[in-house]
Parts: C-alpha cells; sequence; structure tokens
C-alpha cells in the first residue's frame, strides 16, 4: 500500500488487525474495532458505513496511542473505559476485575434458582463485587430485590456505586467495605449470596495471559496457594447469613472444582452442591441451598 494512500478507515482497520496480532493480541480485528470507534466517538457498528472516511488528526492521534499501548499489553476494556457484561455496559478501571463471560454463568444460574421468586422483596448479597456486575445485573433483572454489594477495595466500591447509578438500581444496593461477609451487620440474612471470588493459584498466577497478569488487581485474582483460601471461608460465612432455604452461588476454575464440592460437603448446613458448566463445556459455577 502506497504512503501516500490516505489513512481511512478501512486501512487504519486493516493495519492494526495485522500490528496487534503480530503484538500477540487473541482478537486484533475486535480491539482494533473497539478502539478507533472510540477514538471516533461512534459506535462499533458504525464503522461498517464509514470504510471510506479519513478520521481527522486528533483522533487519529488518539487511536495511534491507544494501539500502541493495546501492542504493550493493556486491556482494551481499561483503555476504553468500560466492558460490557450481561448486556450492560459497565465502567471499569484498573482498581476492579474486568467482567468476563464465565462470571454471565452467576448471574444465570442465581436469576434461575430466583426466577420465580421475581417480584417478591428478595435480599441479596454480591461478595466481592468490584465492578458491580453480578449485583447490578440481578437488581435489573430482580426488580423488587434489595442488595448489599461487598468488597475489601473501596477504589472498587467506588466504581461499582457509579455504575448502579449510570444503570438506575442505586436505590436498591447497598455497598459496603468488608472482607467478605465479616462487617454485614448481626442478624442480617439473605435469600442468596453470590460470588465471583479469587480463585488463582500461586503457581497459576505465572501462567496468566500477561493483560490479566499484569494489568489486573490481583487481589481479585490471587487467593492462595492452593487457590481454594478464599472459599473455604466464604462458604461457612454464608451459611450464617443465608435463610434456611437460600442459594449460594459461586463462580470456580475447573481446576479446583472437586475441591470446592468437597468444601461445600464438609459443611452440613447444605445440601450437595451442584455444578453449572460453561458453554466449553467445563465446570465454572457451584451452587448449593442451605438447609
Amino acid at each position: 500500500m502506497s504512503e501516500t494512500e490516505a489513512w481511512t478507515v478501512g486501512r487504519l482497520l486493516g493495519w492494526t488487525n495485522e500490528y496487534l496480532g503480530k503484538q500477540g493480541s487473541d482478537s486484533p480485528r475486535l480491539d482494533a474495532e473497539v478502539l478507533l470507534a472510540h477514538a471516533l466517538g461512534c459506535r462499533r457498528i458504525d464503522l461498517y458505513t464509514r470504510f471510506d472516511d479519513v478520521p481527522g488528526e486528533a483522533p487519529r492521534v488518539a487511536f495511534r496511542e491507544l494501539v500502541r499501548r493495546r501492542g504493550r499489553g493493556e486491556p482494551v476494556a481499561y483503555l476504553v473505559g468500560y466492558k460490557e457484561f450481561y448486556s450492560l455496559a459497565l465502567r471499569v478501571t484498573p482498581n476492579v476485575l474486568i467482567p468476563r463471560p464465565e462470571t454471565e454463568h452467576v448471574v444465570v444460574t442465581l436469576l434461575d434458582l430466583l426466577g420465580d421468586r421475581a417480584a417478591d422483596p428478595v435480599s441479596l448479597c454480591d461478595v466481592g463485587t468490584g465492578s458491580g456486575a453480578i449485583a447490578i445485573a440481578a437488581a435489573k433483572h430482580l426488580p423488587r430485590a434489595q442488595l448489599t454489594a461487598v468488597d475489601t477495595s473501596a477504589a472498587a466500591l467506588a466504581v461499582a456505586a457509579e455504575n448502579a447509578q449510570r444503570h438506575g438500581v442505586a436505590q436498591r444496593i447497598a455497598f459496603l467495605e468488608s472482607d467478605l461477609l465479616a462487617a454485614i451487620p448481626a442478624g442480617k440474612t439473605f435469600d442468596a449470596v453470590a460470588s465471583n471470588p479469587p480463585y488463582v493459584s500461586r503457581s497459576e498466577l505465572a501462567s496468566l495471559a500477561p493483560e490479566a497478569r499484569d494489568h489486573e488487581p490481583h487481589g481479585a485474582l490471587l487467593a492462595g496457594d492452593r487457590g481454594t483460601e478464599v472459599i473455604e471461608r466464604l462458604v461457612p460465612q454464608a451459611a450464617e447469613r443465608l435463610a434456611p432455604g437460600g442459594h449460594l452461588v459461586i463462580e470456580i476454575s475447573p481446576m479446583i472444582h472437586e475441591a470446592v464440592l468437597e468444601i461445600f460437603a464438609a459443611d452440613a448446613r447444605f445440601d450437595p452442591a451442584r455444578t453449572v458448566k460453561d458453554l466449553a463445556r467445563l465446570p465454572r459455577v457451584a451452587w448449593a441451598k442451605r438447609v
């Protein structure tokens, strides 16, 4: 391609797709489209009608910087400041874990378990809320639910509260800085507790994709030497806080699946735990009913 040829939208996307592919991106074309749409201030789908447009100097400079940072491994979600989760655009910063499609299985499981109570004023708790993804998605689909969203990070709670405000559910979610359920007021019980807890073992951390290992908060990823340390504390705490018949729903790694089922089995206050598989047919969610 001639250097004198105009840098149209189509040419920018083609060059960036090739460049990011060489830098190791798993989705170079998608990355290019998301970053260019952000620089141009338009929707990604709008790019397809603008292939022959020549962006001005300012958006090209902004796009060039975004591509440079993406090439160095920074996650696209942090670069553009948002991530879609369960059809909700959530603001994300380096203070929160980037919501992933696997976590949507937690929401689906929660809604399946509580679907027949959608019109009831149920009480839910999201432990380790991060960006607020689980709590906000649940609130949108359970219009009478009252939620408590807890996290050890005040910075993460600020992001979650902003997302709740943006999606019109802030009045039904109480945000609380807490190590798991330790700061929940005495006597408070829930119909369901949901969590995407840290479940990466210390040995696994080094094998994570660089964009997660080097940029996302380790406190939201790393559980300890075994990967089950946080879940080992959460299960008995949830048993104390769940109403009879309530549910505990936890995202897990397939690598700790059997260990998590054993943790549930060791607590007589729960019925035998069940597993939900993700789209790859791997165990992704463990849940159990409070006796």
